[in-house]
């Protein structure tokens, strides 16, 4: 289990596998919702950048077993860490800021 799975949950996992990679410009014109709304099927999820960005993470080979988590504050990723995750943060903060919807990337220690 990955990122994704360990955040949203095996339901998201699937779900992500079904869609496959969305396209988030396409998808946000069509429904008519904010990039970053944009779920892991094309539709509007209030989590989708972070779920997206967990997918990313996960793409990208970074190992979930260290204190990192994601969230979303608008377009906004949020990656909160634990001093074990300091190892892999600069790279996830790249692999967030390559993710359609994304605007800004901040890292919050987890006190």
């Amino acid at each position: 289990m990955g990122f994704l799975g360990k955040l949203f949950g095996r339901k998201e996992e699937d779900k992500a596998a079904k869609a496959g990679k969305v396209k988030v410009a396409a998808a946000a014109k069509d429904n008519d919702i904010a990039p970053e709304k944009v779920g892991l099927d094309g539709q509007f999820d209030e989590s989708g950048l972070a779920k997206r960005v967990a997918q990313a993470l996960d793409e990208a080979g970074i190992s979930d077993s260290v204190g990192l988590w994601v969230a979303q504050t608008g377009s906004t990723v949020v990656l909160k860490y634990n001093p074990d995750a300091e190892s892999v943060l600069s790279k996830a903060e790249q692999v967030a800021k390559g993710v359609d919807g994304a605007s800004a990337v901040q890292t919050v220690p987890n006190s």
